[in-house]
């Protein structure tokens, strides 16, 4: 079994569309988290995502959108959630509301969260990874949030964050994703992680006709 792995696409529907054309063969989707926030589309995202019927859990920007607004966001962060708040219908809304925190797939071994298996809001990047985080017999454990591609391997399995599709922190600006192999040619869970171009400049344009803070469109161009 194939899976595409998605994580933070926070309403970037470019990067989203340039991820799908570049993902290799699977037979299933998967997403960390965080559909809508930040950038322009996020009916069109939320859209893609349940035409994929993609399994997906609530990433903090997904809870603050369907629920409180998030206040304790910074400047760029609270905009972005307005926008969605103001963009998206009740059927949009209640769909993010209905998220899970945690989804298990494949029988039960791959674990899916947004941050960490302790606590979704946590921030865990990839050197922080340890085996403890394959509890109950995980295979493998999906993480994203912290918009950092990468994956370690332990005896017990593989803790991995796919990186960001909308959004990506580590310096590359390309579009991050990656494609989860489960029972491959190794018996073993194997990870391939990938990047993608996609038309920032878009984004930067969308972000101001939308009226958005310029910097969550010009921070696109640098990875951050």
């Amino acid at each position: 079994m194939r899976y595409g792995v998605l994580s933070d696409i926070h309403g970037n529907l470019p990067a989203l569309a340039a991820v799908c054309e570049a993902m290799p063969p699977v037979d299933a989707y998967l997403c960390a988290g965080d559909v809508v926030g930040y950038n322009p589309w996020p009916g069109e995202c939320i859209e893609w995502i349940r035409e994929k019927a993609v399994v997906t859990v609530r990433g903090n920007h997904d809870h603050a959108v369907a629920t409180d607004g998030g206040d304790w966001f910074n400047e760029m962060g609270r905009a972005g959630v307005t926008y969605s708040r103001r963009e998206l219908d009740r059927a949009e809304l209640r769909w993010l509301d209905s998220l899970s925190t945690h989804e298990t797939v494949a029988s039960g071994d791959v674990l899916l969260v947004h941050g960490h298996p302790d606590d979704p809001d946590r921030y865990t990047y990839p050197d922080s990874f340890s085996a403890a985080m394959l509890r109950e017999n995980y295979r493998v454990v999906i993480t994203g949030h912290t918009h950092i591609q990468g994956h370690r391997e332990f005896e017990q399995g593989i803790v991995m964050n796919p990186g960001s599709v909308g959004q990506p922190r580590d310096g590359d600006p390309r579009a991050g994703f990656a494609v989860l192999e489960l029972d491959g040619d190794t018996g073993r869970p194997t990870v391939e992680e990938h990047r993608v171009e996609y038309d920032i400049e878009r984004v930067v344009d969308a972000v101001a006709d939308a009226g958005l803070p310029m910097r969550i469109g010009t921070r696109l161009r640098q990875g951050k």
